[in-house]
C-alpha cells in the first residue's frame, strides 16, 4: 500500500511551549533541551516541501469554560487564571511553527484530538493513510493520538525527536507504550532531510 502521510503538530502552543505561557512548568525545559521546536520546524518545512499535508491541533476551552471537564485532574488548573482559553494568545501555535493560511487548525477540548472534533474528516478528505506525530506531551496527546489513530486504521509514525514530556524517564516510558501501536522514528527518517538551497533536487525522493 502506498504511504500517504499527513503531519500532525500537536499542542505546541504558547501556553505550553513559550517561556511566558502559564503552563511553562509542564515540559518547557524538555522542549528546549531536546530542541523540539527546531525539530518540529524541520518536519513542517520538509512536509511542505514534499506536499505532505500539515494539520495543527491545539487544546483549549471556550470562554466561560462550558466545555471544561471539572472532574479532570489533568485540566484542574485550566480554570485558574483562565488558562487554555481558545481565541487567546495562550492557545495560539508557537510563533516559530505558525500555520500557513490553508493549513487547518483543529481545536480540541480533551487529550484525544479525535474526540468531538472534525480531525478525522480532514484527514479522510486529504486521502492520507499514515499520521506523523509531533508535539507535546509524549505520554498524553501523542500516546492518545497514536492509539486512536491505530483503531481508525491509520498507520502511525511518532517523530520522537520532535516530541517531549516532563522528564526523560516519562518520555521513554511513553515510547515503550507507543511501540505497541506505532512506529517510533525521527524527522529525518520519516520525511528525509530538508534540502539546502541549490542541493540536488533528487535528494530524499522515494
Amino acid at each position: 500500500m502506498t504511504r500517504r502521510p499527513a503531519l500532525l503538530v500537536l499542542d505546541l502552543i504558547n501556553e505550553i511551549a513559550h517561556p511566558d505561557g502559564k503552563y511553562n512548568d509542564v515540559c518547557l525545559d524538555q522542549i528546549e533541551s531536546r530542541g523540539v521546536l527546531g525539530h518540529a520546524r524541520r518536519a513542517i518545512d520538509r512536509a511542505r516541501e514534499r506536499g505532505v499535508p500539515v494539520v495543527y491541533v491545539v487544546v483549549g476551552f471556550s470562554p466561560g469554560l462550558a466545555d471544561w471537564p471539572p472532574t479532570s485532574p489533568l485540566f484542574t488548573e485550566a480554570a485558574d487564571g483562565d488558562r487554555l482559553i481558545l481565541g487567546t494568545w495562550g492557545t495560539e501555535v508557537h510563533d516559530s511553527l505558525k500555520p500557513e493560511t490553508h493549513e487547518p487548525v483543529v481545536a480540541k477540548r480533551r487529550v484525544n484530538p479525535f474526540l468531538g472534533t472534525h480531525l478525522e474528516l480532514i484527514l479522510r478528505s486529504y486521502g492520507v493513510n499514515t499520521l506523523l506525530l509531533t508535539g507535546v506531551t509524549t505520554d498524553l496527546v501523542i500516546l492518545s493520538t497514536a492509539r486512536e489513530a491505530h483503531d481508525l486504521d491509520f498507520g502511525v509514525e511518532v517523530l520522537e525527536d520532535a516530541t517531549a514530556t516532563s522528564s526523560p524517564e516519562l518520555h521513554e516510558a511513553a515510547l515503550t507504550l507507543l511501540r505497541r501501536t506505532a512506529e517510533v522514528t525521527t524527522v529525518d527518517a520519516a520525511l528525509g532531510r530538508t534540502r539546502d538551497a541549490g542541493e540536488n533536487e533528487t535528494e530524499g525522493k522515494e
